[in-house]
C-alpha cells in the first residue's frame, strides 16, 4: 500500500472512530436553594438600597444577578402557594388566606391540581428539604389533615410551621416532619431553621442533587430579636423616617435600582413628620431598631447556610434565589383581642405546644404585652412596627402588603450561580414574577412538568423560565396579573394597570361582574415607577384594553365569580 493510501485509510478510521464516540455528558443538574424573607420592604438590604447590615446577601448579589422588577402577590399564603407551584395564587386554590370561601380559587389550601416544585423535581431524582414557614393549608389543632403538609407535597425532611405567624420564641405549629412538636430551650425561629437548613446541606449524601426552600418568618411581626444584636442598631434611626427614605432613594438611584426620571413617593399622608413631638418617640426607635436586627440576623444565618455549601464543595454548582414574599407590613395588631387578666395566667408545661399566634405568656411564665405596652425584642413583647416604618422601608414606592401597587408587591430577587451564570454583579431589568421560579428550577432541574400527577390533572405552569434573562435576554410574555382583596392590578410592558379597592377585604367590586374604567389607574413604568402620574385619562384605549385582559384573566383563573364574605 502506497504511503498515500495509508494516511487516507488513517483518516477513514479515525473518523469512524470519532462518530462512534458518545458525546459528552451534559452538565449535572445544579443544587437549588431558594430563600424567602417576611413582610420586608424593597430597600431594606444593603444591595437594595439600605442600612441594615447584610453583608452576606450583598455578597450573593455582587457574584450575581439582581431584578429590579421582580414581583410577587403582595400577601403571605398566596405568594407562598404561587412560588411554590408555577400557578396564580388563584389556580393554586390560595386567592386569599388559608380559610375556605366556597369556590376552588379560594378555598384556602393547595389545590390536587397543582404540583409543588419539590413534587416537580423529585421526579428528576433531586432530594428535597424544607425548614421555615409553610402556610399554605389551614392550621388545625387536633386531627389535622395533612394532606398538604410539606412531606405530602413532595419534601423528604421537614422543620418549621404549619401556619403563617407567631411568636419567634415560640411559634405556634413548629412541627418536625409530620408532627407537632414544643420548642427547645433558648429557641429562635431564624437560628433554627438555620440550623436545620444545615444540617440537611451536612448530612446529605452521595451525586443526587438536592432542593432547599428556607422560607425564615423574619421580620414578621412580632419583633422579637436577641438583645446582642438589637443592641447593634440602637441609636441608627434617631433621625427618624424622613431622613431614612430620603437616604434609601439617593441609593437606590446611586445602584442603578430606580429609574432617575422616578420620584420618591410623597410621605404616607397617615404618616406624621419625623419630629420631637412624635409620640412614645423611644418605643418607635425601638421597633426599627429590632427590626433590622431581625434582618441582620436572617443574613447571618443565609451567611452559614453559604458556608456550609462551600464547605462541601457545593457552592459553585447551587443556584441560589432570594426573595421576599411581600412589601413591607403597615398592620398594627388592632385586630388582637383583649388580653386575658394576668392573675389567671397559667404557665406552660415543658413539651406542650404552642397553638396561639399571640400567646399570653412566656415560656417561663412572663405576661406577653402587646404594642405599647412592651418595648420590642425580648418574648415578653409582642409589638409589629407599623405603618411609619413600613412607609420607609418600601421606599420608594406607594402602599404596603396586601395592596397591589408597588409597595405591595416589588421584592428583591437576588440570583447566584457561579457554574451557570456568567454574569456578576448585573442588574435585570425585565419584569418577572413568582410564577416564573417553577419554570426555572423544572429547566435547570433537567425536570419535567407533569401534566398528571397522584391522579389529578395538573394545570399547566403559567411562568416562563428566567434562564434567558440571566443572559439578558427578554422574556415573550404578554403581561402578568394579580387580584389580592379586590386590589388588581395588570402590566403588559411598559404598561402598568392598577386598582385599589374601596375598602380593604372588598369582595364587593364585581358583583355584576362589570369593571368601570374610572376605577383604574394606568402608569408608564419606563418613567414613574413610583406610580405617581396617573394618564388613565390620557390612554383610554389602552386602559380599556388591559382592563378586558384583565377581566378575561379573572375569569380563567376562578378570580369571577367572586366568592362570598
Amino acid at each position: 500500500m502506497s504511503s498515500r493510501c495509508a494516511v487516507l485509510v488513517s483518516i477513514l478510521i479515525l473518523g469512524l472512530i470519532n462518530s462512534c464516540t458518545s458525546p459528552p455528558p451534559p452538565a449535572p443538574p445544579p443544587n437549588i436553594v431558594l430563600i424567602m424573607g417576611d413582610d420586608m420592604g424593597y430597600s431594606d438590604i444593603g444591595c437594595y438600597g439600605g442600612e441594615i447590615q447584610t453583608p452576606n446577601l450583598d455578597q450573593l448579589a455582587s457574584n450575581g444577578l439582581r431584578f429590579t422588577q421582580f414581583y410577587n402577590t403582595a400577601r403571605c399564603c398566596p405568594t407562598r402557594a404561587s412560588l411554590l407551584t408555577g400557578l396564580y395564587p388563584q389556580q393554586a386554590g390560595i386567592g386569599h388566606m388559608v380559610n375556605d370561601r366556597g369556590t376552588p380559587a379560594f378555598q384556602g389550601d393547595l389545590s390536587d391540581q397543582a404540583v409543588t416544585i419539590a413534587e416537580a423535581l423529585k421526579g428528576a431524582g433531586y432530594a428535597t428539604y424544607m425548614s421555615g414557614k409553610w402556610h399554605v393549608t389551614p392550621y388545625i389543632v387536633e386531627n389535622p389533615d395533612k394532606k398538604n403538609w410539606p412531606r405530602q407535597r413532595g419534601f423528604d425532611r421537614f422543620f418549621g410551621m404549619i401556619s403563617g405567624a407567631g411568636s419567634l420564641y415560640d411559634p405556634r405549629s413548629l412541627t418536625n416532619d409530620n408532627e407537632y412538636v414544643a420548642p427547645r430551650e433558648g429557641f429562635y425561629c431564624t437560628t433554627d431553621f438555620t440550623d436545620y437548613a444545615v444540617q440537611c446541606i451536612e448530612e446529605h449524601q452521595g451525586e443526587q442533587p438536592f432542593f432547599l426552600y428556607l422560607s425564615y418568618t423574619a421580620a414578621h411581626w412580632p419583633m422579637h430579636a436577641p438583645a446582642e444584636a438589637i443592641a447593634k442598631y440602637k441609636g441608627k434611626y434617631d433621625e427618624g423616617w424622613d431622613v431614612l427614605r430620603q437616604r434609601r432613594y439617593e441609593r437606590l438611584r446611586e445602584l442603578g435600582l430606580i429609574d432617575l426620571n422616578s420620584a420618591l413617593s410623597p410621605r404616607d399622608s397617615f404618616v406624621a413628620p419625623w419630629s420631637d413631638e412624635i409620640p412614645d418617640k423611644d418605643w418607635e426607635l425601638a421597633n426599627m431598631e429590632v427590626y433590622a436586627a431581625m434582618v441582620d440576623e436572617m443574613d447571618k444565618g443565609i451567611g452559614r447556610v453559604v458556608a456550609s455549601l462551600a464547605a462541601k464543595g457545593q457552592l459553585d454548582n447551587t443556584l441560589i434565589f432570594f426573595l421576599q414574599d411581600n412589601g413591607a407590613c403597615a398592620e398594627e395588631l388592632q385586630w388582637v383581642k383583649a388580653r386575658p387578666d394576668e392573675a389567671d395566667l397559667v404557665p406552660m408545661q415543658a413539651g406542650e405546644w404552642q397553638t396561639e399566634m399571640v400567646p399570653s405568656i412566656t415560656r417561663d411564665g412572663k405576661p406577653i404585652k402587646l404594642m405599647k405596652d412592651a418595648m420590642p425584642g425580648p418574648p415578653e413583647s409582642y409589638t409589629a412596627y407599623g405603618l411609619n416604618w413600613a412607609n420607609a422601608s418600601n421606599t420608594p414606592f406607594r402602599e404596603y402588603k396586601h395592596w397591589v401597587h408597588e409597595g405591595g408587591i416589588s421584592t428583591p430577587l437576588i440570583v447566584h450561580w457561579p457554574q451557570g451564570i456568567e454574569a456578576k454583579g448585573e442588574l435585570r431589568t425585565e419584569p418577572a414574577h413568582l410564577i416564573d421560579i417553577m419554570a426555572t428550577c423544572v429547566e435547570v432541574g433537567q425536570g419535567t412538568y407533569p401534566t398528571s400527577f397522584n391522579g389529578h390533572t395538573i394545570q399547566p405552569m403559567e411562568g416562563k423560565s428566567l434562564t434567558q434573562v440571566f443572559s439578558d435576554d427578554e422574556l415573550d410574555r404578554e403581561a402578568l396579573y394579580w387580584e389580592h382583596e379586590g386590589n388588581r392590578a395588570v402590566r403588559m410592558g411598559k404598561w402598568k394597570l392598577v386598582s385599589k379597592a374601596s375598602k380593604k377585604h372588598s369582595f364587593l367590586w364585581d358583583k355584576k361582574e362589570e369593571l368601570q374604567a374610572s376605577d383604574w389607574e394606568l402608569f408608564d413604568m419606563e418613567k414613574d415607577r413610583t406610580e405617581l402620574n396617573n394618564l388613565a385619562g390620557q390612554h383610554r384605549e389602552i386602559v380599556d384594553k388591559m382592563a378586558a385582559m384583565w377581566l378575561a384573566w379573572g375569569k380563567r383563573t376562578g378570580i369571577i365569580p367572586r366568592p362570598k364574605g
